[in-house]
């Protein structure tokens, strides 16, 4: 009986000892838990501690200013509001709905779902102007919030609209410069942060504290103000005159890319891109508008392509002189037309022009002159050429959506093929493809990227990024682009360019009148290329007027548009006229 008492007293102890050892084993690992989180994970709770008890508002950084090269502002910011609610705070409800719907000018059900809804904090609107946003604050009502932040400003409406873009409602870029050169202009937001209980009430006394927003960089392009200004008056001058579709010009500095001017008329107004710039036939609503405002944005100069006619005969000329296909002697009889296997292409003067050396063929023109050209160039020493100067692929301009070349597949050129070709039919390119190649036949032989921005420069000048493109050297001899300067300033002196010619200047250019697809259809674009000084040329401008209604021709009436550009254009660059020798 002692022993089973005494042996029932030991397991006792035992069990006793065994609750003891667990206890302090749970204990033990309670202890280094509760020191792994107070030592190692500290800052995560305090974070999570101070998120409970915070309430964060975003505060929109100031976006970098657009600016021509030469100082003036294209773009900036005013100041707006954004007003919200925090439903925790709200006295009387009503009341606050009555006073947003009033000062907002906002439906009662709009307002309403947004001050009743159980939220941390809800936007009730952006973009408020500050006269407005300083009304709502001085109503002084409990949990209407209003902060200040920014709102894209473009001073000069719609001054290179299809170049510069527009922001949205949360000041990203949407299309243009804007977008492209965003991560520049944008900034950083900040943050106002403010101490609430655990009922998300703020608490009284405490002061918010603010992460300031880091502003955007300034942007400086290569557009010119004033140069913009006058472009974009010709182009709309041309545009109500000649009743056309759209009219485009581009100013460029032919040696570096630097473009000084674009216009794509009609422009929209950028303080309302998404009101449509005329007065559609009947009432669009949904996609169909949404798709009426694309084709608005877009820049025709860039995003469009189209056959280039006749000024693509300077890139053949070229081609042709390059391989010695041709020479300054060359001599070509036209009859008015040429076949070309089963095919008979006629020349735009049905009469023909005779006997006629190269330089002539090009003063005149002549499209079977420029066949025979072509011809004699070959299919792979045309592809060679336009591929040196960058025909056959993207400029890499600047800004978003350049569309790519339309062009045959070179095993598929035949005779037909590269005859139409030769006299800038059945393909297309962008008007800045054509730009560029100009360029480098007319500036020695280097192939540029046209381009827009200069520069990126931080508040007070601390920061600079000078933007570097890429250039092509010696693409074309020095000697073949010192004797298609000489032509084509023939062709303004003497040939089918001459109403671009002024007095005490030395132009050169050429001329395109294309029949738009489907042929015989009886709409025409109308284009002319010219640059200045010929023999040293600072300067390429090229204009574009899309169905222009009666007179088409490029001569008639797109050299004019140039020719008046360069009278004001060229002084001002500092350009001094030249006595002409009796």
């Amino acid at each position: 009986m002692n022993i089973n008492i005494f042996s029932l007293k030991a397991r006792h102890k035992k069990k006793i000892w065994y609750a003891s050892l667990c206890v302090l084993v749970i204990f033990a690992v309670l202890m280094v838990r509760l020191g792994y989180v107070m030592i190692f994970c500290s800052e995560y709770y305090m974070q999570r501690a101070d998120d409970l008890h915070e309430r964060e508002r975003s505060i929109k950084a100031s976006r970098g200013k657009i600016l021509d090269i030469n100082g003036v502002v294209l773009a900036s910011n005013k100041t707006v509001c954004t007003i919200s609610v925090i439903h925790s705070q709200i006295k009387d409800s009503e009341e606050v709905i009555k006073m947003l719907c009033s000062e907002l000018n906002l439906t009662d059900e709009e307002v309403r779902k947004r001050v009743t809804k159980v939220t941390s904090i809800e936007r009730i609107k952006t973009n408020v102007d500050k006269e407005t946003g300083d009304r709502i604050r001085n109503y002084g009502y409990d949990g209407v919030k209003v902060d200040e932040d920014y709102k894209r400003y473009y001073p000069y409406d719609t001054l290179a609209s299809k170049v510069i873009g527009f922001t949205g409602s949360d000041n990203q870029g949407i299309v243009g410069l804007e977008v492209k050169y965003d991560s520049w202009l944008a900034g950083n937001s900040g943050k106002i942060l403010t101490l609430t209980d655990a009922r998300g009430v703020e608490l009284e006394g405490m002061q918010e504290n603010r992460n300031e927003p880091e502003s955007g960089m300034d942007l400086t392009i290569s557009i010119d103000y004033n140069i913009q200004t006058y472009a974009q008056q010709l182009a709309n001058k041309a545009l109500a005159e000649k009743q056309a579709k759209t009219v485009s010009i581009i100013v460029m500095n032919p040696n570096n890319g630097e473009i000084m001017a674009m216009v794509n008329a009609p422009e929209y107004n950028l303080n309302e891109p998404y009101e449509l710039n005329y007065e559609p036939e009947s009432i669009v609503t949904g996609e169909a508008y949404r798709n009426l405002l694309n084709g608005m944005w877009r820049n025709k100069c860039i995003n469009d392509t189209y056959e280039p006619g006749s000024t693509f005969k300077m890139i053949t000329a070229t081609a042709a002189l390059e391989t010695g296909a041709v020479t300054l002697d060359s001599q070509y009889y036209c009859p008015g037309y040429k076949i070309v296997e089963d095919r008979r292409i006629r020349c735009a003067r049905t009469t023909g022009h005779g006997a006629q050396d190269f330089t002539h063929t090009v003063m005149n023109s002549c499209n079977p002159a420029f066949i025979e050209w072509g011809l004699r160039t070959g299919v792979d020493n045309y592809y060679t050429y336009m591929g040196k100067l960058g025909i056959l692929e993207k400029t890499g301009i600047d800004i978003p959506g350049e569309a790519s070349v339309i062009m045959h597949k070179k095993e598929n050129v035949g005779q037909v093929e590269l005859a139409t070709m030769s006299f800038g039919q059945s393909f297309q390119i962008t008007p800045m493809q054509l730009m560029r190649a100009a360029s480098a036949i007319i500036n020695g032989g280097t192939l540029v990227t046209p381009h827009f921005g200069v520069k990126a420069t931080s508040a007070g000048g601390s920061n600079v990024k000078v933007f570097e493109y890429e250039t092509k050297d010696n693409v074309i001899n020095r000697q073949t682009s010192d004797i298609m300067k000489q032509i084509l300033e023939k062709v303004v002196s003497e040939g089918g360019g001459k109403n671009a010619a002024i007095d005490g200047f030395c132009i050169g250019g050429k001329t395109a009148t294309s029949q738009k697809l489907p042929r015989g259809n009886g709409k025409y674009i109308a284009s002319f290329v010219g640059f200045a000084p010929a023999d040293n040329p600072q300067v390429i401008a090229m204009c574009i007027i899309d169905e222009p209604v009666g007179v088409y021709y490029g001569g008639t009436v797109a050299a004019p548009v140039i020719k008046e550009l360069f009278e004001n254009m060229l002084p001002y660059m500092g350009m001094e006229k030249v006595q002409q020798q009796d």
